[in-house]
């Protein structure tokens, strides 16, 4: 919308790539008692992607939280991207996203039109997905960072979690690859203009038509893909379904460029992290090269949903989403086995 200012120039990271690497998070969410509720039905256990709570038998209540520094220089955008990447939990779950507060930090110095116009971005989403934007919390912050708090609702039998995946299901994902990489090369100022712009594009839809063709599929998980990777995020899955899953590199939808940022080294600080916390529960093959495991690794903003279900259901899933007029690459990127010595396999 331009109003003069490089939001980039006030980050230190770049949108989920600025996530606290999952070792630590792990050590300290490991201390904290559990809860006990008998109507809390999804918790920290299994590193879902939000909390789910039955308020009857008809009604789940979902919430989640999730908000980061800027990745793009333009506010609006931002706040589009921010309020997409925040919405998508509660799709990731099954459900329908209805109620939304804003999370505010902020630097004074930027002024209230930059922060009007993210604000008005994150709005724009909040509508788009049929919720309702009623208020929020915001601070002083020398670097800014926007996000949501969202609830929504789910019929207790129709949660999707990131556990349940079946040995023969396929693994369908429905979004590009390779924002994180992307955006490290934006701040760089390396970043072509189409990958920038199909990045922008990728980061800001919404995950709601893929959800609403998804409800009418044979859904065993779901997940979405965003700060811990790819491979993190199948891992959560393996993990929590007690099964491995494959990655077939060869299969991924991949962004303009991003495997060439990745061959000359603009690989997010977050991609380590990744790669450092779960290298040992993965089976990387020799033939995959090194720009293609940055790839799996590669922190995702507002990514696509990682879902397990037969593979006659994906390509009906397929055909759908594109005659829904889904604007971006799905496709099926591996499949799921019993439990083998590896949780993970990319081949």
């Amino acid at each position: 919308m331009g109003v003069g200012v490089k939001l980039t120039e006030f980050s230190k990271s770049a949108g989920c790539a600025a996530k606290i690497g999952p070792g630590v998070l792990a050590e300290v969410v490991g201390r904290l008692p559990s809860a006990v509720d008998e109507n809390l039905m999804v918790g920290v256990e299994t590193a879902d992607d939000a909390a789910v709570y039955r308020v009857s038998d008809e009604v789940a209540l979902i919430q989640t939280v999730d908000f980061f520094p800027p990745m793009v220089d333009d506010p609006y955008t931002f706040g589009q991207i921010a309020a997409a990447n925040a919405l998508s939990d509660v799709y990731a779950m099954g459900g329908e996203p209805r109620l939304a507060l804003n999370v505010v930090a902020f630097p004074n110095c930027l002024g209230a039109e930059v922060l009007g116009e993210i604000l008005a971005g994150g709005a724009s989403k909040v509508q788009e997905a049929g919720a309702v934007l009623a208020g929020g919390h915001s601070i002083n912050d020398e670097e800014p960072k926007y996000g949501l708090c969202v609830s929504g609702f789910v019929h207790p039998d129709r949660i999707w979690k990131n556990g349940g995946a079946q040995a023969g299901d396929v693994l369908l994902l429905t979004k590009p690859l390779g924002v994180g990489l992307i955006n490290t090369a934006v701040k760089a100022g390396m970043a072509s203009a189409e990958a920038e712009k199909k990045a922008v594009e990728s980061m800001s839809c919404l995950n709601k038509i893929a959800m609403e063709v998804l409800r009418e599929a044979e859904v065993h998980s779901c997940t979405d893909v965003t700060g811990f990777g790819l491979t993190g995020h199948a891992l959560e899955t393996a993990r929590a379904s007690k099964a491995s899953l494959v990655i077939e590199t060869k299969k991924l939808e991949v962004l303009p460029d991003a495997l060439f940022y990745a061959s000359m080294g603009l690989v997010p600080e977050g991609t380590y992290r990744n790669k450092e916390f779960n290298k040992k529960d993965v089976r990387i093959e020799e033939q995959v090269d090194e720009a293609l495991e940055d790839l799996v690794f590669d922190p995702q903003t507002s990514g696509g949903l990682l879902v397990s279900l037969p593979g006659r259901d994906a390509e009906t899933v397929l055909r759908k989403l594109e005659q829904a007029g889904y604007p971006l690459k799905a496709g099926i990127v591996g499949f799921v086995t019993d439990l083998q010595d590896k949780y993970l396999f990319i081949r």
